[in-house]
This record gives structure tokens, C-alpha cells and sequence, in this order.
């Protein structure tokens, strides 16, 4: 690679901006490297701007309003899918992402493909910096400890969201696959390019990773958190068991989701749900990991930020009219004793649905702004509800169905009144149906499994990429159900194919002619 174009540039105040195209490294070939990482709480405040960048936009050359980071990722992985509706293309914003229109965009590098791989490589690139001073950093053992699990989990993070999102799921297409392109040293202008591998060189080390960022973590030995948006030993074991998941270790995905649960957290109450709980508070018990987005931080006055394209409230932003809905095949599913029912309207009679603004069938309530008029919004990335039915998936295909079905009825306590799966046949398979694609029966679920997923796309709606999950459990979807509010349905894409070429994202232009090892030809992902 001739020149890297995917490093941030952090200043010892914590300011950081997302890289314009060919700009280059930060890094220890540039001054000011050397002295920023020979202490700990200097360098501290590049693993702390690197938490801003997951929020932060810009990662293109244009198009900013979409492009926040990793969040805005995570949004139009779910819009990939079957269980959330676009109403209306409105500015056009994610609704390419909805139309599975954006992978042409590769030569483009205002586009999803460009910005997506730009943004976790800018991750990598900078973590990288971090590690290689780990020999050299003067401090507290404890505040190195920190930020090295830290710069160790970030990285691991990064690689799983890019083999995720540029690649199948290793679970359904095999280690064999191509992966992307591996970096464990810093970069400079000189660094040489380096080829695609496959899938298990990646996850190689995206293990390697989490684990030495665990042993780094151990709260015996690393400074307590200091804010929400750090990774600690708790959010680290999150996020292993997130990875352990999608490589169907079962075991290894159960034990890492219980770790978790064990730094204090707890479930959101049924009365903050019903009190109308936005999802826009990091200071929630139920955080393991989330993001303080205050008034002065917020990205293009709101635009650029997941409220401004999922609250409606306000014709100031994009969602008022492009209203975002939960499928009506799923809120269907929602008992009516089920708090998260309030989380959508239902069906609206004709007359009473408006052209902009909250007033539309199967709108959304979940995630509003906490400050319409800044337009500022935590973020929550990963919560104790998660880990849970992490608990029961893994449970259940390690056929512990007992264990498995404590778990989810624990967490269905806070939900539904008279929640009763006693009628569920014990077994790790998904029913499918013909009729309504190969999801959950129309007519609710059969087996154990079928409940556990259900529970899981109805509990973490828009809080975790759907489309992951449909990939790593090879089922495939359909949004041509039976009455369906859908306002694409995808006819030119094969969506119930378990391979489906059309979710792995094309491989940006730019990466291939700034690298060497890479042909256009030959490595660009499939069609």
C-alpha cells in the first residue's frame, strides 16, 4: 500500500476529526508521536478519541449526514433486513441501504463502501499506535493495563464489524472465504500493502485480540472505568461473547455473556419502558456500553446523528418525512400485554395518518432525541438485555433447554404479564413457513429456538444489526409477506438465498489502487 488513508489525527485535547481522502498517518514517523505515547495519560486521550470518532461523521468525502460512524453503520444493517420499514425515501438518506443500492457506490468515496471501511480502518490504524508503545509507556501499571485492553479490544471490535460486513458469516460460508486485509503494526507512508486472506486468519486474530484484551481488563489489574463509552472487563466480555456467537462456540459465547453480567448491571424496568424510555440515556443500568453525546458534541446540528433519522417529532430533521416502522409482521408478534408494544404505534385508520411527523402506521417511538432543539442523544451500545439472550441462544444449542428457557422467562418478568412458553417444543431449529419466509410462523413460535430469536428481534430492535443475525443463522428473509408495509420489497435480489451476494459489501476503489497486493479483478467481492 503506498498510502494509507485511514488515520485520524488526535490531539493531546482530545479533538479529532474524520480523515479526508489522502490524508496521512498520525503516527510514530510524524512529531509529537513519540512524546504522546511515552506516557499513559497522555495517550490515554487517543484511546478517548478514538470513543468520540464512533460517533463523529465525515468519514466520506461527502454524504456526512449518513455517515457517524459506527452507529449509522449498525442502522443500515438493520435496514438491510425484514424487521425494519423505511415509510418513504424522504432525502434519500439509508434509503439506498434499504433499496440495496449502495454497494454500486464503491468507485465513490462518499458511499457506504469507502466510508464503512474507512471508518474501522481508522480505528485499527491508530490502536495500532497504541500497542506498539506498550514496551516503552511510562505510568501506573493499572492506567496501562487500561489502555491496552482497551486498544486490544478496539481492534478486535473493528476486524469483527469489517469481516461482518465485508465478508459472509464464517458460520454459514466458511473460514476458507477471502477476509480483509490484516494491519497489527503502525502505519506510515511507507507501509507496504498486504492481501485479503481469509476468514480464519481474521478471527485469528480478532480472538487473539479480545482474549489479551481480558487479561488486560481483569479488574485486578486495570484501573476501574473511568466513563461509559470505555471498554472494561465487563463490555470486553460483551463483546466476546458477540464474537464467540457468530463462531457458533457455544460454550465459550455463554460463558463470556455471564462474565458480563457480573460488573453490576441490570435489565430496563417494565416501568421505564412504559414511561417512555427513548433509549438516549447512557447512565441507564442496563448500559454496559454506550456513549455521552452532550450538547456541544452533537454532529450537523442532529442530522448527522441516528435520532435525526429515526425520531419524527420534528420537521426540523430527515425522519419526520421518512418515517421510520417496525414491520407489521413483527409488532403482530408483540403480545398485547407486552410493555415493548409501546415502542410503535399499530395500524393508524386512513384518515388519521399524516404525510410527515409521528402520525403513520408502525411508526417508531424508541429512539428519540433527549434535546430535540440540540439535537443530542446518547448512544447505547451494548446493554444487559443482550447478554441474556446471548445466555439462552447459547443455552439452547448446547441443547440445556431448562437453562435456556430460565433465562429468557427472567427476562420476560419485565415485558409480559402471563408470559408462558410452556407449550414450546424443546429444540435448537428454527421453524420456517413458506408463507411468511423463513422466519417465526405466522402463527407464533414451535420451538424453543424459534422464541429465543423472536424475543431477541423484538427486545434489540435497531439496537443491533438484524442482518447479521440472518446471515450467521443462514435462513435468509423475505419482506414479501402476507399484507406486508414494506415499501421495497427487493424483487431484483435473492434475499432467501443463506449466501446472498448482495449482503456482503463491495470492496472500495480507493483500496485497491493504493494497494498493491490487491487486484481489482480478482478480489473485489462477488455480485
Amino acid at each position: 500500500m503506498k498510502k494509507l488513508k485511514y488515520i485520524i489525527l488526535v490531539c493531546l485535547a482530545i479533538a479529532i476529526s474524520a480523515c479526508e481522502d489522502n490524508l496521512d498517518t498520525f503516527p510514530t514517523d510524524q512529531a509529537g508521536g513519540a512524546e504522546l505515547f511515552s506516557d499513559v495519560d497522555k495517550a490515554m486521550s487517543t484511546i478517548n478519541g478514538l470513543y468520540r470518532a464512533m460517533y463523529v461523521t465525515e468519514w466520506g468525502t461527502g454524504w456526512e449526514h449518513e455517515q457517524f460512524g459506527h452507529i449509522s453503520i449498525v442502522h443500515s444493517g438493520n435496514l438491510m433486513a425484514e424487521d425494519m420499514v423505511q415509510a418513504e425515501m424522504g432525502s434519500g438518506w439509508f434509503y439506498y441501504d434499504y433499496m440495496y443500492q449502495v454497494k454500486s457506490d464503491f468507485t465513490n468515496t462518499q458511499g457506504r463502501p469507502y466510508s464503512s471501511w474507512n471508518f474501522y480502518y481508522t480505528l485499527i490504524t491508530n490502536v495500532n499506535s497504541i500497542l506498539a508503545s506498550k514496551d516503552e509507556l511510562q505510568g501506573a501499571p493499572s492506567k496501562i493495563n487500561s489502555l491496552m485492553g482497551q486498544a486490544f479490544a478496539l481492534r478486535a471490535f473493528s476486524y469483527f464489524y469489517l469481516a461482518r460486513f465485508y465478508q459472509q458469516s464464517i458460520a454459514v460460508g466458511g473460514g476458507d472465504l477471502p477476509g480483509v486485509p490484516i494491519y497489527t503494526e503502525p502505519t506510515t507512508i511507507e507501509t507496504k500493502g498486504v492481501g485479503r486472506g481469509t476468514l480464519n486468519d481474521v478471527y485469528k486474530l480478532i480472538n487473539a485480540d479480545i482474549d489479551s484484551a481480558l487479561v488486560r481488563l481483569d479488574p485486578d489489574k486495570a484501573q476501574e472505568r473511568v466513563h461509559i463509552s470505555n471498554l472494561d472487563y465487563y463490555s470486553a466480555n460483551g463483546l466476546k461473547a458477540r464474537i464467540m456467537l457468530e463462531q457458533e462456540r457455544w460454550q465459550e459465547a455463554y460463558d463470556a455473556a455471564t462474565e458480563a453480567l457480573k460488573g453490576g448491571s441490570s435489565m430496563l424496568p417494565a416501568g421505564d419502558i412504559s414511561g417512555g424510555f427513548a433509549f438516549n440515556d447512557a447512565s441507564k443500568n442496563c448500559v454496559l456500553w454506550g456513549f455521552e453525546v452532550l450538547d456541544d458534541q452533537v454532529a450537523g446540528a442532529g442530522r448527522a446523528m441516528l435520532f435525526g433519522h429515526m425520531d419524527s417529532r420534528s420537521s426540523d430533521y430527515y425522519a419526520s418525512r421518512a418515517r421510520v416502522c417496525v414491520s407489521n409482521w413483527l409488532y403482530d408478534q408483540v403480545d398485547v400485554t407486552d410493555v415493548r408494544k409501546n415502542w410503535w404505534y399499530g395500524p393508524l385508520a386512513e384518515e388519521d395518518e399524516q404525510a410527515t411527523g409521528t402520525e403513520k402506521s408502525y411508526n417508531q417511538f424508541k429512539f428519540q432525541f433527549a434535546n430535540v432543539a440540540t439535537g443530542a442523544g446518547d448512544y447505547i451500545f451494548m446493554r444487559h438485555e443482550e447478554m441474556m439472550l446471548m445466555q439462552a441462544e447459547a443455552k439452547c444449542m448446547l441443547e440445556q433447554y431448562a437453562e435456556a428457557r430460565t433465562i429468557l422467562e427472567n427476562l420476560m418478568k419485565e415485558r409480559q404479564d402471563g408470559y408462558d412458553i410452556s407449550g414450546l417444543t424443546d429444540s435448537k431449529a428454527l421453524t420456517t413457513n413458506s408463507d411468511n419466509g423463513p422466519t417465526t410462523p405466522a402463527s407464533g413460535s414451535i420451538t424453543l429456538m424459534d422464541e429465543i430469536m423472536l424475543q431477541r428481534r423484538i427486545e434489540l430492535w435497531g439496537e443491533i444489526s438484524r442482518i447479521y443475525d440472518i446471515k450467521r443463522l443462514g435462513t435468509g428473509f423475505t419482506r414479501n409477506f402476507d399484507g406486508s408495509n414494506h415499501s421495497e420489497l427487493i424483487p431484483y435480489i435473492n434475499p432467501l438465498d443463506p449466501l446472498c451476494p448482495d449482503w456482503v459489501m463491495s470492496i472500495p476503489q480507493a483500496e485497491f489502487d493504493g494497494n498493491d497486493a490487491l487486484d481489482a479483478t480478482a478480489d473485489q467481492n462477488p455480485w
